[in-house]
């Protein structure tokens, strides 16, 4: 069930540090598998622990879904199944998400008498606005591939047997990408979402000019140019004769 027991969380966390040094990494897709994204935290081991224990579990588990969140590529969730608790909190830890048309995705931890504690508070509602992110959380309800399209949960949604491709086709598009550009695009609006706006403006305005300094921007720039001189050239043609 990609149960958030401590050794699935730190092969996670050795796996995230890996990628992230890893220059030659250009986007990563998270999948649990044909049968489902991920199920949460293993509660057998968590009502077995003390308060203290509890919050040494989920200080070490948030930090990991952070590192997710941080990676300085694109990350993509291929949602099959289920992605309850935990495993939705990783897949809110991406930059897009798709989802099996027979997906299933919710917080339903309240049902516990207890609350999401890897993200579930804040990035829901970052993503999905804090009313509609309030009836998730306080009811524990999940919903359907569909109702999360809506919501504006996922990204995308298709057939069961499409999702890995579809992830994998989306990632493969923003890899071919110039890197240092999506890089800082992604930390403009991750960084720049929970600041002032002058802020955001500021920390935009200092990408923008570093990314000019690239290989990608000067190839990027260049070929722009030459285009527009090979059309004034035939537009001068066409004129002439």
């Amino acid at each position: 069930m990609n149960a958030f027991d401590d050794a699935q969380r730190d092969e996670l966390a050795a796996c995230v540090r890996e990628l992230a040094d890893d220059r030659d990494v250009r986007a990563v897709v998270l999948y649990g598998g044909e049968r489902l994204f991920a199920a949460g935290a293993d509660i057998k081991a968590l009502a077995a622990m003390e308060p203290e224990e509890v919050r040494g579990w989920n200080r070490a588990l948030q930090r990991t879904f952070d590192e997710v969140a941080r990676l300085p590529v694109p990350v993509v969730a291929a949602i099959t199944g289920y992605a309850l608790g935990g495993g939705l909190e990783l897949a809110l830890a991406a930059d897009y998400r798709v989802a099996a048309d027979d997906a299933r995705l919710g917080q339903p931890e309240v049902r516990l008498g207890i609350m999401p504690g890897s993200g579930g508070t804040q990035r829901l509602t970052r993503l999905i606005g804090p009313a509609r992110a309030k009836n998730l959380l306080m009811t524990g309800r999940d919903v359907d591939a569909a109702e999360a399209l809506r919501l504006g949960l996922v990204d995308e949604v298709v057939p069961a047997g499409e999702v890995h491709e579809a992830a994998l086709r989306y990632a493969r598009r923003l890899a071919e990408g110039p890197a240092a550009a999506l890089e800082a695009i992604k930390e403009a609006v991750d960084h720049g979402a929970d600041a002032a706006l002058s802020t955001g403006l500021a920390l935009e305005r200092s990408l923008f000019t570093g990314v000019f300094g690239t290989n990608d921007a000067a190839s990027g720039l260049r070929a722009f140019l030459e285009r527009g001189a090979a059309r004034d050239g035939d537009d001068k043609k066409g004129r002439t004769t």
